[in-house]
């Protein structure tokens, strides 16, 4: 799916206001010198590439979408996140069960300061490791015409292997995703609200809302144009630093490599309205390997 985190969905979950960093610069560098000749993609391609930016789409998929955050915190840093996001449909009479599970690893940058007394919470030094699993089940009718509609149960686990990379909670709540496919568009809107119900007392409860709007144009030969930022709110936060609100875009191509489809994107995103310490703004990358029926 391409540029869609859900989880999604995801972007994560601020934590202590800052953001998140991992190494990945190879496998972008590798990925982005793939060269395909034009006319190699087969003449349903443009309908592929619709399904790989279809959330709810029909469709097995391995994505590996990697996040990358400039400007965090009061030294301006760099983070990163890579989101490892299988989907797998299963089938229930007419109608089908999506499920997406979202599996982040994380790298904290050291975002002291040089303090010599810490605010309780905040360590010394990067840190890399992996960051709370989310798993979304969605319901979805058989499609009538352009549109699709999915609803269903959202769950994070603290899988955490730091206190500093995951919110200690297992939190969980309703998800939704709307999605419009007419001519070379697909157009639609996920939604996620979680609360936290379990885990540890020391820690912030959990209340945040997600939104995801995404709007794909599809072009000839695989190419296409895509706007996918993923909106947060933290509801446990004071008012003026609840919202984080990005802007931006970018491109999508559709390619095969031995007969393999793989979608690539690459998208920036200027982060207009954002918590303190909070990133700048970020660069996503991604690649989804595509199994078809």
């Amino acid at each position: 799916m391409s540029g869609l985190t859900q989880g999604a969905a995801t972007r994560p979950a601020p934590i202590g206001g800052y953001r998140h960093k991992a190494a990945f610069g190879a496998f972008v560098a590798a990925a982005l010198s793939i060269a395909v000749p034009r006319g190699a993609l087969a003449q349903d391609s443009q309908e592929l590439a619709k399904a790989a930016q279809n959330p709810i789409a029909d469709m097995v998929s391995l994505p590996f979408q990697n996040n990358t955050y400039f400007g965090v915190g009061p030294n301006r840093r760099t983070a990163d996140v890579l989101n490892i996001q299988p989907v797998v449909p299963v089938s229930l009479g007419d109608w089908k069960i999506i499920n997406r599970l979202i599996a982040p690893l994380i790298y904290l940058p050291d975002l002291t300061n040089g303090l010599d007394v810490l605010p309780q919470g905040v360590a010394r030094g990067p840190e890399f490791g992996l960051g709370d699993i989310n798993y979304t089940a969605f319901f979805t009718p058989p499609q009538r015409g352009h549109l699709i509609f999915g609803i269903g149960p959202s769950i994070t686990a603290p899988t955490a292997t730091s206190d500093r990379l995951g919110a200690q909670k297992w939190s969980a709540g309703p998800s939704a995703v709307v999605v419009f496919t007419p001519g070379h568009w697909v157009l639609g809107t996920l939604v996620r609200q979680l609360w936290s119900f379990a885990g540890s007392n020391a820690r912030q409860d959990v209340n945040q809302t997600l939104v995801q709007p995404f709007v794909n144009y599809n072009l000839a030969d695989g190419w296409s144009i895509t706007s996918a930022p993923i909106i947060t709110a933290n509801w446990q936060s004071v008012a003026g630093s609840r919202w984080l609100v990005p802007i931006g875009g970018g491109i999508g191509k559709l390619i095969k490599l031995d007969g393999q489809p793989i979608q690539l994107g690459l998208q920036a995103y200027d982060n207009i309205e954002r918590p303190t310490g909070a990133p700048q703004w970020s660069l996503r990358f991604s690649i989804s390997l595509l199994f078809p029926k």
